[in-house]
């Protein structure tokens, strides 16, 4: 794990038709622009699910601690957030972001609406998205796209697609099961990379069918996430390089570690 600090973030140079791409661990990542746009998507940056995963008779507490604290996202563009469980939004990081003196702007799906208001988030900072709803922010674009949640208490789940202008996209699937509209949403963007939940035992996607996903939008790149803080929670990641493997493109996977920049050119991509 590398540690990241706001200041490496600001002077972090991204090449034109680029982007760079930090791992936060579970499903929260940083993304910027050559422009030095900086978006997040869900971080989770606390210890919060340890106590919901007692009440719940599960073991969340994080294997690893984050690689930033919550007030270096300070100056972040964009925060998102793909819906509105405590690892994707996490009141404590949530919290010390707004302590450190940031405002969003929040694009989030209809019920994570109501749970930032309640958490004390100006109505007027947060944009509320829906599946196709796309944002722009200079250089770079955000667009919602299709999820299935895991259960009744939130049914607004999103994914992410995050674009460069004429550069490379990156599809953050959140917190979704597995059917064939998350490809049919999807292709038409064609992202380069593909950064997909893999823990089948909470209803998101497994090893096999995250493979599948990437095979049917032929992404360049296969990041597995949301398989590595909680004991209870967590399996390896070689299954998933195994299936794209069994899939044909075995040569796509790539591993990422918790807060090491990873950049990506378009021109790399094989179109």
């Amino acid at each position: 794990m590398q540690t990241i600090t706001r200041d490496q973030l600001a002077s972090h140079r991204v090449p034109p038709h680029s982007m760079t791409v930090w791992w936060l661990g579970q499903s929260g990542f940083l993304i910027k622009s050559p422009q030095g746009r900086l978006v997040v998507v869900d971080p989770y940056l606390s210890n919060s699910c340890k106590a919901i995963g007692d009440d719940a008779g599960f073991d969340m507490d994080r294997l690893v601690p984050p690689p930033l604290e919550p007030s270096e996202l300070v100056d972040v563009d964009l925060y998102a957030m793909t819906h509105s469980h405590g690892d994707h939004l996490d009141p404590e990081t949530l919290a010390g972001y707004r302590a450190a003196g940031g405002r969003g702007p929040y694009v989030v799906p209809a019920e994570t609406v109501e749970k930032l208001q309640q958490l004390g988030v100006a109505p007027e900072q947060i944009v509320m998205t829906w599946p196709n709803k796309i944002h722009k922010l200079d250089d770079l674009w955000i667009r919602a796209t299709f999820a299935i949640p895991l259960g009744a208490d939130d049914l607004t789940h999103v994914g992410y697609i995050i674009g460069v202008e004429g550069g490379p996209s990156l599809y953050v699937t959140g917190d979704t099961a597995y059917h064939d509209l998350l490809a049919e949403a999807a292709a038409p963007h064609r992202p380069d990379l593909l950064a997909v939940v893999i823990n089948g035992a909470f209803r998101n996607l497994s090893p096999a069918e995250a493979a599948r996903l990437a095979r049917l939008l032929d992404v360049r790149v296969a990041i597995p996430c949301h398989y590595d803080l909680f004991p209870d929670n967590s399996l390896p990641p070689q299954l998933f390089r195994t299936n794209l493997k069994l899939e044909g493109i075995g040569d796509r996977y790539r591993q990422l570690e918790h807060g090491v920049p990873f950049t990506y050119q378009r021109d790399q991509a094989q179109w």
